[in-house]
């Protein structure tokens, strides 16, 4: 073998090897991007599961605003938003209030809305005890909804931040789900 195959040959494994290592580095993203928000208490993610509400001492001292938003999948033929759009809160104060939401198509349709909170370090202490995007929501064609929530701030909620904002983005996601309940269940995925 010549100096020159032999190079060529060490040159491809190298090759080989880099795009194993960037593939299994591709896979491996999604977790650890998912770990590093947890820890730092970035990118606004809210738990998915309800919080229990134990009787909070409430801080009647502070307030805390809470404004809402709503967005809608592109293509989507719904209306959607919140029934108001800011609340003044007490941290450790139960609040309850809603999203409405309407139908336009003609047929029935199946929506998730996935939440996210700005700054994106109150998402740790933004508490849902009910909230709609815990679970999907079925809508018949034509009909409106109401999408209730309920929430506390955590009087723990660092003195500098004043303001938190609530978005919820709406995602049709009928064809997934009918396409499940038709094939069976599936592997979990990334929610959309």
């Amino acid at each position: 073998m010549t100096a020159s195959t032999q190079s060529n040959k060490k040159l491809i494994t190298y090759l080989v090897l880099g795009c194993l290592g960037m593939f299994g580095f591709g896979f491996a993203l999604v977790p650890l991007y998912d770990i590093m928000c947890d820890t730092l208490g970035i990118n606004g993610k809210t738990a998915t599961t309800a919080q229990t509400y134990d009787q909070q001492v409430i801080d009647k001292s502070r307030t805390v605003r809470i404004e809402f938003m709503a967005h809608i999948q592109p293509g989507m033929q719904w209306d959607f938003g919140p029934t108001t759009n800011v609340l003044e809160v007490h941290p450790g104060e139960l609040i309850k209030t809603a999203f409405v939401a309407k139908n336009n198509a003609s047929s029935r349709m199946i929506a998730q809305a996935i939440p996210s909170i700005s700054p994106g370090l109150g998402a740790k202490y933004f508490h849902k005890t009910e909230c709609f995007c815990f679970q999907q929501q079925p809508v018949d064609g034509q009909s409106p909804a109401d999408f209730p929530l309920v929430f506390f701030v955590d009087p723990q909620l660092p003195k500098d931040i004043h303001t938190l904002t609530l978005s919820y983005t709406l995602y049709d996601i009928t064809e997934k789900t009918l396409g499940e309940a038709l094939t069976g269940p599936q592997v979990q995925g990334v929610t959309p």
